[in-house]
C-alpha cells in the first residue's frame, strides 16, 4: 500500500465530505439517537458506498447525476417532512423510552446510504480508482476519512443534542433537511 496514495485519497475525500449532505445528516442524526448507534450506522453505510464505488469505479460516472440528486433530494425533503410533523412519543412529565440501538443504527444506515448514492465523494473514490487502479488502497482511505467526518459531525451533534430543546432541534434539522433536499433537487433539474 502507498503511503503517498493512501494520504492523497484520504485528503481528497476527508475534505470533500466535511461540507456534504452525510455529514449533515450524520450529525442532525446524532441530536435525536444515541452516538453510538448512529456512528455505526453511518460507518457502516459509508464502508458499503465506499466499496460501491470502487467496485463500479469509472462506472458510476457515467450515470446521469440529475436523477439520482432527484432521489436523494426527494429523500430528504421526505425526512424533513417527517421530522417536522413527527409527535413526542411521551408527554411532559412522562418519562420517554430511548430508541433502541438496532433501530437507531438501522435509521441511520439507511438516512446515509441513501443521501451517499452518486454523492461527490462517492463519484470521487470511484475516479480515484479508475486513476489509481489500487483499489485496496482506494477503499482503505475513502473508508478512513469517511469515518473520520462520521466520527466527528456525530460528536458535534451528540453535544447539541444535550445543549439544545430537543423540539427546537427537530425543528432546525426539518428545516436544515428539507433546504438540502430542495437544493438537490433545484440543481439537478437546471
Amino acid at each position: 500500500m502507498s503511503l503517498t496514495l493512501f494520504g492523497t485519497v484520504f485528503g481528497i475525500i476527508f475534505i470533500a465530505e466535511l461540507p456534504d449532505k452525510t455529514a449533515l445528516a450524520a450529525l442532525v442524526l446524532a441530536t435525536r439517537h444515541k452516538a453510538l448507534p448512529v456512528f455505526l450506522g453511518a460507518s457502516l453505510a459509508l464502508s458499503v458506498q465506499s466499496a460501491v464505488a470502487v467496485v463500479a469505479g469509472s462506472l458510476l460516472g457515467k450515470l446521469d447525476p440529475r436523477y439520482v440528486h432527484i432521489g436523494s433530494g426527494a429523500v430528504f425533503v421526505l425526512f424533513a417532512v417527517m421530522m417536522w410533523f413527527r409527535k413526542e412519543e411521551a408527554e411532559e412529565g412522562e418519562a420517554k423510552e430511548p430508541t433502541g440501538f438496532w433501530r437507531s443504527l438501522a435509521t441511520t444506515f439507511g438516512v446515509i446510504f441513501i443521501a451517499e448514492w452518486g454523492d461527490l465523494t462517492q463519484l470521487g473514490t470511484a475516479a480515484l480508482e479508475a486513476r489509481y487502479h489500487a483499489w485496496v488502497t482506494v477503499m482503505i482511505a475513502s473508508i478512513a476519512a469517511l469515518w473520520c467526518v462520521a466520527a466527528l459531525a456525530v460528536f458535534v451533534g451528540n453535544r447539541a443534542a444535550r445543549l439544545l430543546d430537543p423540539h427546537l432541534t427537530q425543528k432546525i434539522a426539518a428545516v436544515i433537511f428539507l433546504i438540502v433536499g430542495v437544493v438537490l433537487v433545484v440543481n439537478a433539474v437546471r
